[in-house]
């Protein structure tokens, strides 16, 4: 049963702790499976267990974490953990959830030159903002975030810093395995992502930032530091447009940035794509803003893509489902699926054929670039023939009976029967009292009788100018 969520949240180690407990988890999947965490490394009350069953994929969604919690355990259950999904939970920022106020009270040296620091070990009291207790750390200072303009000797100085610090930062960078990071639904918006932070995730190969609202600065920030991004999932951010980056993310196979208000792809798309992701293979934009084919068109600069999805789009409202197909995979021509579907020799072919038709009445101003590049393939084609083979619904015969002539139209559609019907206002006869004869003008043979009341009179290959002949029954 879980437990309610704190007003303040929960930190990533209680929620292991509960989630994969021997009580709640009883079920061991063979020798080794736990993780074995040493007594003394847990200050006392704890609430670590000797032994926990823990799955190499974490699934941590909608559990109201909001903060990271002892890193020392966090490494000590993680080391072999390789896919983490975190959706759904309260971190606010990248970095720590609390300001806390960072008081130095001693020493050994603290020179002019504040570079020469790096290599001093400093004894830092922290103390949290709402408690009443300090927690001594021991460190060796490499961060920039301490500036100091004066010189003292071992004389007590306050620095007070804000540092939202590294709480998805911290869980992460002691994953040392981590491939797969989920993080979607969490509130990131307008949240700031320091560069040393950023390096946690160098090992992802798999990252989903969905309905986070991160900015596409940070995007860039994330995948300059992920060497090895294979696949990235931007769904729901409300981006509009891919602005100009220095960033190159040569590993990146897979992106999925649906249900944005995406309209373009910035000025110089052409170089932002090409150096952006050289290497991408597929790519989702269902539900994008896009409203123009030159938007569509643009992604052939994508030099290796082969996967586009592409529905729901402004764009392709007014198509039909047969024209969408053909006029997309026409503008692109190095695409081999398609909406999931695979894009054949073939139709690739009537595509591109169908294509260069749609457009044949179009004003020369309007024509797309893509158009005179198909001219020069199949050279300028006419419009296709129209024939319909469907069976003719209705013909225009001549009916006669004895010396009476009538223009009549009827439905072929109808059966013998229904036509009898309909020539009794014609010829004055009960359908009891008269039968029918078919007289085809072209044919050679006489007269066909209507013999079967259930048959259909297009079985009969009945054509304008054709004849019926009804004749009154005897007694």
């Amino acid at each position: 049963m879980e437990s309610p969520v704190c007003q303040d949240g929960r930190t990533f180690v209680e929620v292991i702790n509960e989630k994969y407990s021997p009580e709640n988890f009883p079920c061991r999947r063979g020798l080794g499976i736990g993780v074995v965490v040493v007594p003394t490394a847990c200050p006392q009350g704890s609430p670590m267990k000797d032994r926990l069953n823990l799955p190499c994929v974490l699934v941590l969604n909608g559990c109201g974490i909001t903060k990271a919690g002892d890193q020392s355990e966090i490494a000590a259950f993680c080391a072999h953990v390789m896919e983490l999904d975190l959706s759904h939970n309260n971190f606010q920022d990248w970095h720590e959830v609390l300001s806390l106020g960072l008081f130095i009270y001693s020493f050994s040296v603290f020179p002019e030159n504040t570079e020469m620091i790096k290599d001093r070990v400093m004894h830092i009291v922290i103390i949290a903002h709402g408690s009443h207790v300090a927690h001594e750390l021991r460190f060796f200072f490499f961060s920039p975030f301490f500036v100091s303009t004066q010189s003292s000797r071992n004389r007590k100085k306050t620095c007070h810093i804000d540092t939202t610090s590294f709480q998805i930062g911290k869980i992460v960078s002691n994953i040392p395995n981590l491939e797969f990071l989920n993080l979607s639904s969490n509130p990131l918006a307008g949240m700031t992502l320091e560069p040393q932070c950023a390096e946690a995730f160098s090992r992802v190969r798999r990252l989903v930032l969905n309905n986070t609202q991160v900015s596409w600065d940070t995007v860039m920030l994330l995948t300059r530091e992920i060497p090895e991004l294979e696949e990235l999932f931007l769904c729901l951010n409300e981006y509009s447009g891919v602005r100009a980056s220095s960033v190159v993310c040569p590993s990146l196979r897979l992106l999925h940035i649906t249900d944005n208000n995406l309209l373009d792809w910035g000025e110089d798309s052409k170089d932002i794509l090409q150096r952006l992701f050289p290497n991408l293979r597929r790519i989702n934009l269902h539900n994008s803003g896009l409203n123009r084919w030159e938007d569509i068109e643009k992604l052939n600069f994508f030099p290796k893509l082969e996967e586009v999805r592409l529905q729901g789009i402004p764009l392709l409202q007014t198509y039909t489902n047969k024209e969408r197909r053909s006029l997309m995979i026409a503008q692109l021509p190095s695409i081999s699926l398609l909406n999931g579907s695979l894009v054949t020799e073939s139709e690739r072919e009537d595509a591109e054929r169908f294509f260069i038709r749609y457009h044949l009445h179009c004003p020369e101003e309007e024509l797309p670039r893509r158009y005179h590049c198909l001219v020069n393939k199949y050279g300028k084609l006419e419009p296709l023939a129209e024939i319909d083979l469907r069976p003719r619904c209705h013909a225009q015969v001549e009916v006669h009976c004895e010396e009476k002539v009538e223009q009549l139209n009827i439905r072929l559609d109808q059966t013998v029967a229904e036509l009898k019907k309909q020539l009794t206002s014609v010829v004055q006869l009960s359908t009891n009292s008269m039968r029918l004869y078919y007289i085809d003008r072209n044919s050679a043979f006489g007269p066909d009788e209507l013999k079967y009341n259930t048959r259909a009179l297009h079985s009969y290959n009945i054509q304008d100018g054709d004849e019926i002949l009804v004749v009154p029954k005897t007694k």
